[in-house]
């Protein structure tokens, strides 16, 4: 087997042997990147033991759905927990072991892939905002044309800066991700009601992390490696066919399933469905790493700018 077989991967780019990007695309490197997100994650799931981190619809619906299958297939109630890591370690191990890449890593570039996942994760949380100002705008316009907001158009430019402010304070987020307020749980204006503010945040921001791992691993390590097989391999499609098929039926699936228990809102299953695509695009690209990289830190920030410009 010749030196190009032998680097060939399921990526739709083959770097150069040893640069940067082939380096950071290996699944080992995966391991190691996301070691420290699943940690956090699994501490954070324990240690949390609050009434919003109870909520089902704010847990990490791919997260439970591993469990579900592991221990249906054997794992014991003790291990339930930590169930769904140890796949996802087992599984990346398993794909360095038929990449047949190197195993040597260079713990230098730990940085610059946090680096890279921050700045891909940009994209995504400008095209939300800009969704979301679209529909703001949109629904001025409809207020103002029904004679409900007439006053607001009389009002001084600080007053209208206020006013704009308090229609996103009360309305939905300006960034979409996983937000405890997003399903009722914002608490209230007491001081009981800050302290659950406070935990709402931090549990935002495990159950985003969780997301950006075992969402990735549900919707882009998994299934599209299944669907791929059963398009080109099973029903002989062609691999270009297959390739847009897999990502277009991953990126639809993936945006659906935020949807199960909270009701459709067609902007933002577009946007997740827009992420999706992008997501799967970055996996044929940077592999498992970055993408996972890329999920959670794009829910850390969306999460962030939220609670400190969009809540009370």
């Amino acid at each position: 087997m010749d030196n190009k077989n032998k680097y060939d991967t399921s990526q739709l780019f083959n770097f150069a042997r040893d640069s940067y990007l082939e380096r950071t695309s290996r699944p080992i490197y995966a391991v190691v990147f996301l070691l420290p997100f699943i940690v956090f994650y699994e501490l954070g799931t324990i240690l949390i033991n609050t009434d919003v981190l109870n909520q089902s619809q704010v847990r990490v619906v791919a997260f439970i759905w591993l469990q579900n299958l592991l221990a249906y297939l054997g794992f014991g109630s003790k291990f339930a927990w930590a169930a769904p890591a140890f796949a996802a370690v087992v599984i990346l191990i398993s794909q360095q072991l038929t990449s047949r890449k190197s195993w040597r890593l260079a713990f230098g570039d730990i940085w610059p892939m946090s680096v890279e996942c921050v700045l891909l994760a940009v994209p995504l949380i400008v095209l939300s905002l800009l969704l979301n100002s679209s529909a703001q705008r949109r629904a001025d316009v409809d207020e103002f044309v029904n004679g409900t907001v007439q006053s607001r158009y009389m009002l001084s430019a600080d007053e209208r800066v206020e006013s704009a402010a308090q229609s996103v304070l009360y309305g939905k987020a300006m960034v979409y991700c996983r937000s405890a307020a997003n399903y009722g749980l914002e608490g209230d204006a007491t001081a009981s009601g800050s302290v659950l503010k406070r935990k709402s945040l931090l549990a935002d921001i495990v159950t985003g992390i969780g997301a950006g791992i075992y969402e990735e691993l549900v919707f882009r390590l998994i299934l599209i490696s299944v669907l791929m097989i059963l398009f080109q391999n099973t029903l002989g499609f062609k691999r270009k066919s297959s390739i847009i098929i897999s990502v277009l039926l991953s990126a639809g699936l993936f945006s659906a399933h935020h949807h199960i228990s909270v009701p459709l809102n067609w902007l933002e299953f577009s946007f997740r469905t827009v992420a999706g695509v992008y997501f799967a695009a970055l996996f044929a690209i940077r592999g498992f790493g970055i993408t996972a990289g890329t999920h959670a830190f794009y829910d850390i920030i969306a999460t962030a700018i939220n609670a400190t410009f969009f809540q009370q």
